[in-house]
């Protein structure tokens, strides 16, 4: 079995995708617009998000989403969102960090980043479908490093003109694959799903 890894980003048309979800989540930067996300309920993308998670056996997060996620979906495993939150405390979590001592309480949470090339070809032997939910930070490790297979992109009708983009100077050229019609529901709010390919962008010159 040869497993993915998949991205799942909150994104901006101007490709911000610091701190979509809540007040505070993420004001590094001097950020000013953490918690954009709220103003768009987006409910027809709830069926997106939910069909994202079917395949979903492992969590492949960066330190400072796991450490939100930890705090929030272990007391979240009833009501509306309990499905994810079950699934979420349930599944096995890696948390990217070089910090040797770093201390996870989160049932079944483990660190990587010591070999993050050779680690992620483990967790791709291991598991089905491994997703990265936020973790900009690390999106550009793994962006740069060409370590992934699907990148879903949920872009919402907003521009805040600052922010930590989600395609940085150092992301490695590529070229992506649309994988499926993008799906636009009543907010405006778009979903775009992309595969990695090996292939490289191409230059020349248009002439008539």
């Amino acid at each position: 079995m040869t497993g993915r890894i998949l991205i799942d980003l909150f994104m901006t048309l101007d490709g911000v995708a610091q701190g979509p979800g809540g007040v505070g989540e993420d004001t590094s930067g001097d950020f000013a617009f953490s918690g954009w996300q709220a103003g768009y309920p987006s409910s027809g993308m709830g069926v997106e998000v939910a069909k994202g998670m079917e395949g979903l056996d492992a969590l492949l997060l960066g330190r400072r989403t796991y450490d939100i996620f930890a705090s929030y979906w272990p007391q979240h495993t009833e009501g509306p969102s309990g499905e994810i939150g079950q699934l979420f405390d349930r599944v096995p979590k890696y948390v990217a960090s070089r910090d040797a001592d770093l201390a996870l309480e989160w049932q079944g949470s483990s660190r990587v980043g010591a070999d993050l090339a050779a680690e992620i070809a483990d967790l791709r032997a291991r598991h089905r479908e491994v997703h990265v939910i936020g973790s900009i930070d690390f999106v550009h490790t793994l962006l740069a490093e060409g370590l992934f297979d699907e990148l879903n992109l949920w872009v919402y009708p907003i521009l805040l003109g600052a922010g930590k983009k989600v395609f940085d100077d150092g992301a490695l050229p590529s070229v992506l694959e649309l994988l499926e019609s993008p799906v636009t529901d009543a907010e405006g709010v778009t979903l775009l799903r992309y595969g990695r390919t090996d292939r490289t962008p191409q230059v020349g010159t248009f002439v008539d």
